[in-house]
């Protein structure tokens, strides 16, 4: 019996009689159409089954899925299976049972992408292994057919190494793993690389299993870093790091090795679970330190050349993996701080001094300063006291000026030595960093390697000039230059300056001097020591009244006896007589008294 005619029941009360006559039967129009729907398949929209293959043409497939019509499918849906012939089962995709001219519409593709679907979820959640056919380029990666799905590889997917040329993979049948399943957007992506490294990770394991350190092996340059070269050693990966390369500085890996170079390592250390291992490839070759001339000794001349410059210092390579510090305290005689970027650069050719060497510890000190001779040996020859000299203003203090007479020697001007009259409060009044300025020798400290210097001293005391001028009840005209809350500052002739109490600031008629006022002064007080002038605005009307004053009394004191000694005369033979005259002078002579005159 055929697939098509299984589900056929014939009538038990048939009449064969009526039928041949083509007379009625006694079966309904209604029965007999049930009767022959139920010799055909049930079919629902959108559903996957089988069917057979009727007819191939190059247009179109015929397919029978037991229906009451038979789908077409596009040939085109079949190009993955040239070898399609009549007979074979293949799966297709109920678009529709009917369409508007009842016809039944099929898709093989569409019932393979439904059932690919499945078996992808499937793959990945047993992290299967799929087989999987490379399409074409894409951006960033291949698109890869796996099981009718179109699925992205990544590039940095296709292999544990970079890819430089992806055309080599078209058309290819390749392993994959599937990583990943967007659901709702159906994308999957799939791993090529996965599956080495799962391949790697079981060779490492054997490879790290054997590793010791100190032990010598051979590997393969894989990749080249600015910090280190990563080596192959046949599965599992090792880093030489950049200071490790040579004994000697190495600005750049890929002037030491080169990619894909076979190279000779030395295992220097690794982790607990040996996931990181260090390598070493100077470690091979002796240490240079063992080929440093025995008879080198400390104030020895070497030459080398500048590779690295910090601001404490240089470093200097006097041979490939021998370097000496130079610290900048001893590039210069000079006590200033500076940078060592001042003295040299990078790459320069110095020669320097050995000032300690110390072979068990591999380290080297050198100076530079010392190729010259030091300034201070001879310092009482150069600068005695008394000489004079032009030196530059380096800082300032409170106290004081710091100059450089030359490269290394230093001296201080107090602040009291920088004028003989002008009152400096800071220095930074008087001059400034980096002018020029002339001095005198006044002491050398030749322990702390400082020179005592005077500024003031260039010129005559003029104190003694002032003495003679600025005696104390002198009278001068007086500038009010600065007023302070214990008097004034009063600048003189002879760029000199004075000071005045608030007291003797009061004018004449009561009120009090200000600042930019010129009065006469009359000095009260000179200190010649202590370089002081005192001086006293009030005093130059107050004295001349008091003296006025006093010169009254003292007359008005003379007077008074004579009058006196008239009014009371030595009595006589003569008879005593008084005139009108006599009285008046009495009478203003007693008035003056009265007045206080």
């Amino acid at each position: 019996m055929s697939e098509l005619t299984k589900n056929v029941q014939p009538l038990q009360d048939f009449d064969w009689e009526q039928f041949e006559n083509g007379t009625s039967t006694n079966v309904s129009k209604e029965e007999l159409d049930k009767a022959y729907d139920e010799t055909l398949n049930k079919v629902a929209d959108h559903q996957v089954c089988d069917g057979k293959v009727i007819s191939v043409d190059k247009k179109e497939v015929v397919v029978n899925i037991g229906y009451k019509s038979d789908g077409i499918i596009p040939a085109s849906e079949f190009r993955y299976n040239p070898d399609l012939k009549i007979g074979d089962v293949v799966e297709v995709y109920v678009e529709s049972a009917e369409d508007k001219k009842g016809q039944l519409i099929l898709s093989h593709k569409k019932a393979r992408m439904s059932k690919s679907w499945d078996r992808v979820n499937a793959a990945l959640e047993a992290e299967e292994i799929v087989q999987g056919y490379i399409k074409c380029r894409t951006k960033g990666g291949m698109i890869v057919d796996v099981f009718g799905i179109e699925a992205f590889l990544p590039g940095s997917q296709i292999d544990v190494h970079p890819i430089r040329d992806y055309d080599q993979f078209v058309g290819k049948t390749m392993e994959f793993k599937i990583v990943k399943i967007n659901q709702e957007f159906r994308n999957v992506v799939v791993s090529h690389k996965a599956l080495i490294e799962q391949e790697l990770e079981a060779q490492k394991k054997e490879i790290i299993g054997r590793l010791e350190k100190g032990q010598i092996l051979e590997g393969t340059v894989k990749n080249i870093t600015t910090y280190g070269v990563f080596v192959d050693l046949g599965g599992v990966d090792g880093l030489i790091h950049i200071t490790d390369l040579s004994w000697g500085r190495v600005d750049d890996p890929h002037k030491v090795v080169e990619l894909d170079q076979k190279i000779n390592v030395v295992i220097l250390d690794f982790d607990d679970e040996k996931r990181r291992i260090a390598l070493g490839l100077k470690q091979l070759t002796p240490h240079p330190w063992d080929a440093l001339d025995a008879n080198l000794k400390v104030g020895d001349h070497v030459k080398g050349k500048v590779v690295v410059i910090a601001d404490y210092g240089a470093f200097v390579e006097v041979q490939p993996g021998v370097e000496g510090l130079i610290h900048v305290s001893e590039m210069s005689w000079s006590q200033h701080l500076r940078s060592a970027q001042e003295f040299l650069k990078v790459g320069e050719e110095v020669e320097a001094v050995i000032l300690t060497l110390d072979r068990d510890e591999r380290k080297m000190s050198l100076g530079i300063k010392q190729l010259r001779e030091d300034p201070w040996e001879n310092i009482e020859a150069k600068y005695p006291v008394g000489s004079k000299h032009t030196a530059k203003v380096r800082n300032f203090t409170n106290f004081g000026v710091f100059v450089e007479l030359e490269e290394g020697v230093d001296g201080l001007i107090h602040i009291s030595d920088l004028s003989w009259t002008k009152k400096v409060k800071h220095p930074s009044e008087f001059t400034q960093v980096g002018a020029e300025i002339e001095v005198i020798v006044l002491d050398i400290d030749k322990e702390n390697r400082r020179l005592s210097l005077g500024h003031k001293q260039l010129e005559d005391n003029p104190w003694d000039v002032f003495e003679e001028k600025f005696t104390v009840g002198s009278i001068h005209e007086g500038k009010i230059t600065e007023l302070l809350e214990k008097g004034a500052v009063v600048a003189l002739d002879e760029n000199v300056e004075g000071f005045a109490t608030p007291k003797h600031l009061q004018k004449e008629d009561g009120s009090q001097a200000q600042a930019g006022e010129t009065l006469p002064f009359k000095v009260i007080e000179f200190n010649k020591d202590s370089k002081r002038i005192i001086l006293s605005h009030s005093r130059t009307f107050e004295d001349p009244a008091r003296e006025e004053k006093k010169a009254a009394a003292a007359a008005a004191k003379k007077a008074a006896p004579r009058a006196k000694k008239d009014e009371t005369p030595k009595i006589e033979n003569v008879a005593a007589s008084t005139t009108l005259g006599d009285i008046d002078v009495l009478a203003e002579l007693k008035a003056k008294m009265e007045k206080g005159e």
